[in-house]
């Protein structure tokens, strides 16, 4: 296994563990960001780009979720 295929691995693990848990703390939710942020890293290094890039969205997404839950309007 390369390193780039570990690195990946790890990012979509988080991001599914990240994902599970995330109704137990609004920090869960800033995990799962920070997790799709590597799996948008992890897609632009391998060459996947439209999957890097629906990462990049799903990590603002996940921002603002965490800012929403944070800090209640």
């Amino acid at each position: 296994m390369s390193a780039l295929t570990a690195f990946g691995l790890f990012a979509v693990t988080a991001m599914l563990v990240f994902y599970a848990l995330e109704k137990r703390s609004a920090w869960f939710i800033l995990a799962f960001a920070f997790a799709c942020a590597l799996g948008s890293i992890y897609g632009f290094l391998q060459g996947a780009w439209p999957f890097g890039a629906v990462e990049a969205v799903w990590c603002v997404v996940a921002l603002r979720r965490w800012w929403l839950a944070r800090f209640p309007q």
